[in-house]
């Protein structure tokens, strides 16, 4: 009995509103194409089991592990990085919270916190800190307490609904 064809195939991805056509072999994780074929180092590696939530991206605006995803899943399809949460030189709401109330440390659950976090406050505006707590219970942070992520996640909602309409969902 012979195996399954393994050979590359051609994807067409949206990353952060920029078009990509890659050839990529069908066992690529959707992580590495990130990091590897487009240089978005952003999204992090850690335990590479979906656990952690160091490699959480948007995938047609939903949060997802790309950890646990391969690259040809997303042929078609819109990813969301960190590297797309800033307008320009702007930064998100959310990363401005994380760096004026020390919501983070190294720096590597970051940005799976971030993206988790702007998909629940587009959600929820005006969450509680349990609610928040709940929210981000599936991303692990080695460095701190989440007392300060926490504070800067209830910070950012607060920022975004006194913005202007149309900007509080933080897209």
């Amino acid at each position: 009995m012979t195996e399954p064809s393994a050979s590359p195939r051609p994807i067409r991805v949206r990353v952060n509103g920029v078009e990509h056509e890659r050839t990529v072999e069908p066992r690529l994780l959707l992580a590495d194409f990130l990091r590897h074929e487009l240089g978005l180092t952003g999204t992090h590696v850690g335990c590479e089991h979906g656990v952690c939530g160091a490699c959480t991206v948007t995938f047609d605006d939903s949060p997802v592990r790309s950890c646990l995803m391969f690259a040809v899943q997303a042929d078609g399809h819109r990813i969301g990085t960190i590297e797309g949460m800033a307008d320009g030189e702007t930064l998100h709401p959310l990363q401005m919270a994380f760096w004026e109330l020390s919501g983070l440390q190294c720096g590597f659950c970051t940005p799976g916190f971030l993206i988790t976090a702007r998909d629940f406050l587009a959600r929820h505006p005006d969450p509680s800190e349990q609610e928040v707590r709940e929210a981000l219970s599936g991303n692990l942070c080695r460095c701190t307490g989440y007392q300060s992520i926490v504070a800067a996640v209830v910070e950012a909602a607060r920022r975004l609904r006194q913005a202007e309409p149309g900007t509080r969902s933080g897209s």
